[in-house]
C-alpha cells in the first residue's frame, strides 16, 4: 500500500457535517491536510468520491432531517452540492490546488460510451494536476438510476481510474466483530476472503443520520474493489494520512481476485437487468461449473422485455440468479430458440442463430 500511486478515497456524509445537516468546515480542512499533503509526493495522485452534498442542503432549506421523498432530497442535494464544491475549492487552494467536479449517475458507468467519458474526463483532470471530487448526481438521480450509496460508487470509480488503492473513509474505525459500542467487541485488522467475516454482524446504519450508507455498504463495496485487484483500507477519516501513508489503521482487505475489464465489473455490480433467463439444471451446471456459454438449448423460459445486447439474469428454475451477462437476441426471439440445438436453429433459420445466446465472454458469474 506504500506504493500505490494512483488512491481513490470515499468519504461519507457523517465525516463531514454535523448531525443537523451542514458542512463542519474543521472536518473538511482536516480531511483536504491529509489528502494534499499525500498528494504532494512525486507520482502520488488522489480522486475522492465525496458524499455530503444532500446533508449540507438540509440547514440551509430548513429541513431537520433527511427527507424521505425523493423531490426534496433532490432539492437539498442542488443546494449542497454547491456548498460542498465551495468549501472543497477553497480548502484544496490553501495548497494551491485546483479540484475539479465529476457528477455521475449508474448510467455512466453501465453504458459503455458514458463509461469511456467518465474514464477520459478522470484521467485529464489528475493529468493537469486537479483534483477531482466524485459525487452521485442527486439532483437528477431517479430510483432507476442511483447507485443507492458512494461506498459503491467509489469501488466502481477505483477500477474505473485503475486505482492502486481504494480507502473508505466512515466515522467508524474500522470493521468489527459486533456492535463497536458493545463491550467485548474487537476491531478486524485484516480481511483475506468471504470467511474471514463468517458470523461477523454487520451493522446497516450510520451514527449520525445524514447518509444512505452504514458498514453494509462499505463491506459491499470493499469485496467489489478487492476481487477486482484493488486492495482496500477501511477507516475513520481522523486516520485518513495514516491510511494514505500506508500505517496499520482501520481494517485491510487484501484482493481477492484480478484485475477484470470495465465491462464485466459493470456489468456485475452497476449494470440493471433489462429481463432473466431460466435454465435447466444441466445448463446451470455448464455456466457455472464449466464457465460455458449458454446455448438456447438450456434455457426454460424467458422474462421481461430485452433487446439484444441488454443484460440479463441467469437463473436456476428455484429463481436464484447464477450469473448475469449480454444477450445476444431479442426477448421476442428466445420462445422460438428454447430448448434447440444451435445446429437445428440455423437449419430451420439461417446461420444467424447458430451462435450462443449469451456468450462465456460476456457473461461474469454471481454465484461459484
Amino acid at each position: 500500500m506504500t506504493e500505490a500511486r494512483r488512491i481513490v478515497v470515499k468519504v461519507g456524509s457523517s465525516s463531514l457535517t454535523t448531525a443537523s445537516g451542514g458542512l463542519d468546515a474543521d472536518r473538511v480542512d482536516a480531511l483536504v491536510d491529509a489528502l494534499a499533503k499525500h498528494g504532494e509526493q512525486d507520482d502520488k495522485e488522489i480522486v475522492l468520491v465525496s458524499s455530503g452534498a444532500i446533508a449540507a442542503g438540509l440547514a440551509p432549506l430548513g429541513l431537520a432531517k433527511r427527507p424521505r421523498d425523493l423531490a426534496r432530497q433532490q432539492a437539498a442535494a442542488s443546494v449542497g452540492q454547491g456548498l460542498l464544491v465551495a468549501r472543497y475549492t477553497a480548502s484544496f487552494a490553501r495548497y494551491g490546488r485546483r479540484v475539479g467536479q465529476v457528477l455521475l449517475t449508474s448510467d455512466d458507468t453501465s453504458r459503455r460510451a458514458h463509461y469511456r467519458n467518465a474514464y477520459r474526463t478522470l484521467e485529464q483532470l489528475l493529468a493537469m494536476g486537479a483534483v477531482p471530487v466524485v459525487n452521485e448526481n442527486d439532483t437528477v438521480a431517479t430510483d432507476e438510476i442511483r447507485f443507492g450509496d458512494n461506498d459503491r460508487l467509489a469501488a466502481l470509480v477505483a477500477h474505473l481510474v485503475r486505482a492502486d488503492l481504494l480507502i473508505l473513509l466512515s466515522d467508524v474505525d474500522g470493521l468489527y466483530d459486533g456492535n463497536p459500542a458493545t463491550p467485548g467487541t474487537s476491531r478486524i485488522e485484516e480481511v483475506r476472503g468471504p470467511g474471514d467475516l463468517a458470523g461477523v454482524e454487520i451493522g446497516s446504519a450510520g451514527r449520525a443520520g445524514v447518509g444512505t450508507g452504514g458498514m453494509v455498504t462499505k463491506v459491499e463495496a470493499a469485496r467489489i474493489a478487492a476481487a477486482a485487484g484493488i486492495p482496500v483500507v477501511l477507516t475513520s477519516a481522523i486516520h485518513a494520512a495514516d491510511a494514505l501513508s500506508g500505517r496499520r489503521t482501520g481494517t485491510h482487505f487484501h484482493r481477492t481476485g484480478r484485475r477484470t475489464t470495465g465491462r464485466l465489473l459493470w456489468l456485475a455490480h452497476a449494470s440493471t437487468p433489462r429481463g432473466a433467463l431460466v435454465l435447466d439444471e444441466g445448463a446451470v451446471r455448464a455456466v457455472v461449473d464449466r464457465r460455458s456459454s449458454l446455448l438456447p438449448a438450456g434455457i426454460v423460459r424467458a422474462e421481461g422485455d430485452f433487446t439484444a445486447g441488454d443484460p440479463v439474469e441467469l437463473r436456476d428454475e428455484e429463481g436464484h440468479a447464477v450469473a448475469r451477462g449480454l444477450v445476444s437476441f431479442d426477448a421476442k426471439e428466445i420462445p422460438q430458440l428454447l430448448g434447440r440445438s444451435t445446429r437445428e436453429l440455423a437449419r430451420e433459420l439461417g446461420p444467424a442463430y447458430e451462435r450462443e445466446v449469451v456468450h462465456r465472454d460476456d457473461l461474469v458469474l454471481l454465484r461459484t
